[in-house]
């Protein structure tokens, strides 16, 4: 919710980028392309640059079509990029929806299946990954000596490093479980796929690259950064070439800027060919995703690896926030709620309590702190607030929120109310007239035909969209469809 309001409440603010398209002068004849490189705008007279309007970039531009372009000084370094531990239950949450776009609720139900054992046919059923609800990194010998050997004889001796890549697990892990992998690595993706779903496939294929990667060589890049002095400005470009895979051989990884420079030296003058003004704007913070969310729970020391996808999955089913995309957003019920818990539960609902909470229990699971003592201080001051949120708090449900706006059965005035978690436009003469309708979101029924609108309804499983022209149009979807209603 306060992320919400951050993004209602930001104001835009309009900025230009400026990038110019520079060649090295007499390239080979048929090569011009291989010597070319892009530059972008970031200083003038040695100070950074924030081009604020169109007005400035046009008088920048002009500037810079008369410049001579000189190139200042040039880096090059190698970067090793190693690879990451295997899956804890919150990172495969997070990659599972960042790459398969599969939200924490569907990923832990996949992986249950997973792990419960799936039928390999002669083999019968086997379980393909070990325990998937665990905060540690750890991985058997047995599982390390195995991957090893896979690594030499599948990929070579060049991706296996001389010893065993060791991974450390956080603060506040539990050791109880190791990291989620594969049973066994002779189990590759490719061999039991035949046995798998489409979904099953893709998340133990995911985890199973994760694993046999996170026992590989780094990948090695050498990066390059070209200043260029174009009179008082200063321009930019940044490349970046693979010089050797290693665990990306096994494992993709978003890569950081891939464009190939050609070789320059400093003192070098380039030819300009093209210049390129852009009018960009400030974004607002973005909206929590699965991914995302888990990984806020996560840094907090909010919850466990058991917990995340039930509590995100519990807020949407009871309508607290819908999904948007691959966004959560919060709705009108949730914005309430917490408007109330923090009025009257304020400590109940501080992340900083929580998470403190969650230590407590810890200490009383190893023994060093009475569970009674914990559950005494807990609730003698949260049974005082209770009791008088129950006498001060306002029933929400209770509101209404007059419209001017006639019924169109009996002519009284129309009014917003509450009901099964949403409002809804009824008549104020209700019991004696029982019009009602829902509040419509402006986006017209797609169904071809129908000139309903569709509105948010809910069902045990959560919120769906639905015409309002029901029963006669049956129109469903999971998600509110783009339009010019609902565009931004």
């Amino acid at each position: 919710v306060e992320r919400e309001r951050e993004i209602r409440a930001f104001v835009p603010e309009e900025y230009w980028q400026i990038e110019a398209l520079l060649a090295k002068q007499n390239p080979p004849e048929g090569g011009e392309e291989d010597f070319r490189l892009r530059a972008t705008l970031e200083k003038m007279n040695g100070e950074k640059i924030n081009v604020a309007d169109q007005e400035n970039a046009a008088k920048i531009v002009a500037d810079l079509e008369k410049a001579t372009y000189k190139i200042s000084d040039v880096q090059e370094k190698q970067r090793r990029r190693t690879p990451q531990p295997p899956f804890t239950t919150s990172k495969l949450q997070q990659d599972s929806f960042n790459r398969l776009r599969f939200p924490a609720s569907k990923t832990m139900r996949i992986a249950q299946q997973l792990y419960e054992g799936v039928d390999l046919g002669a083999q019968g059923s086997v379980g393909l990954i070990t325990y998937m609800r665990t905060d540690s990194v750890r991985v058997a010998d047995s599982a390390v000596e195995e991957v090893r050997a896979f690594i030499r004889e599948n990929c070579g001796e060049k991706y296996l490093p001389k010893s065993a890549n060791k991974y450390k697990s956080g603060k506040k892990a539990q050791e109880a479980h190791e990291a989620i992998r594969p049973t066994s690595v002779t189990y590759t993706p490719d061999a039991v796929k035949p046995f798998l779903d489409v979904n099953q496939f893709k998340l133990y294929e995911l985890i199973w690259r994760r694993f046999v990667a996170s026992q590989m060589t780094p990948a090695v890049f050498l990066q390059t950064a070209v200043d260029i002095e174009a009179d008082i400005y200063g321009l930019r470009s940044r490349g970046s070439v693979m010089l050797f895979d290693g665990f990306l051989k096994v494992y993709q990884e978003a890569r950081d800027n891939d464009e190939i420079l050609p070789k320059v030296e400093k003192g070098e003058v380039l030819d300009l060919i093209k210049l390129k003004p852009s009018q960009h704007f400030t974004k607002p913070p973005p909206r929590f995703t699965d991914a995302s969310l888990v990984k806020v729970l996560e840094e907090k020391g909010i919850g466990r690896p058991s917990t995340y996808a039930p509590t995100i999955q519990t807020v949407v089913d009871r309508g607290y926030v819908r999904r948007d995309g691959g966004s959560l957003v919060p709705c009108e019920l949730g914005e309430t709620v917490i408007d109330l818990l923090i009025e009257h539960f304020s400590k109940v609902v501080d992340e900083g309590f929580t998470a403190e909470m969650e230590e407590e229990f810890d200490r009383v699971e190893e023994g060093s702190l009475d569970w009674v003592q914990v559950v005494r201080e807990f609730y003698e001051p949260y049974s005082a607030e209770l009791g008088e949120a129950k006498e001060n708090m306002r029933a929400v449900r209770a509101e209404v929120e007059e419209m001017d706006e006639k019924c169109p059965d009996c002519g009284r005035p129309l009014v917003k109310k509450w009901g099964r978690g949403k409002k809804f436009i009824s008549c104020s003469g209700f019991p004696d007239c029982k019009y009602a309708r829902p509040i419509t979101s402006g986006v017209p029924c797609p169904e071809e035909g129908c000139e309903g609108e569709l509105v948010e309804r809910w069902s045990r499983r959560g919120a769906f969209f639905g015409c309002s022209r029901f029963p006669t149009c049956r129109h469903i979807s999971k998600e509110l469809p783009k339009s010019d209603a609902n565009a931004g």
